[in-house]
């Protein structure tokens, strides 16, 4: 494995486990509320019901964490897509190969 595959693999294992570790430390186990919580409470109490159920409910600190994520992948995306437009405006098309004149 060459030196820069181990690096762009150890920064991958870096970011994931900047994302796991407070998940399984945590445990599900904290008490941060959001604002989506507090509207949710606020409209329950007026005697709304949502029209389903969630599939997967985080604790509020995992889903910051998970919507911190979604937003930095998107934006790499993005940032790898601009880049690679600009890339292709600039860059010098190669002169076409001229015909054998036979």
């Amino acid at each position: 494995m060459s030196r820069r595959a181990l690096v762009n693999v150890l920064i991958v294992v870096a970011v994931v486990a900047l994302f796991a570790v407070p998940l399984l430390v945590d445990g599900g186990t904290s008490e941060y509320g959001g604002t989506d919580a507090a509207v949710t409470e606020e409209l329950e109490a007026d005697g709304y019901t949502p029209w389903f159920d969630s599939l997967f409910s985080p604790a509020g600190e995992v889903e910051s964490g998970l919507f911190a994520l979604q937003a930095a992948l998107g934006a790499g995306v993005l940032g790898y897509v601009l880049g690679r437009l600009r890339g292709r405006r600039t860059a010098t098309p190669t002169a076409p190969a001229e015909a054998d004149p036979r």
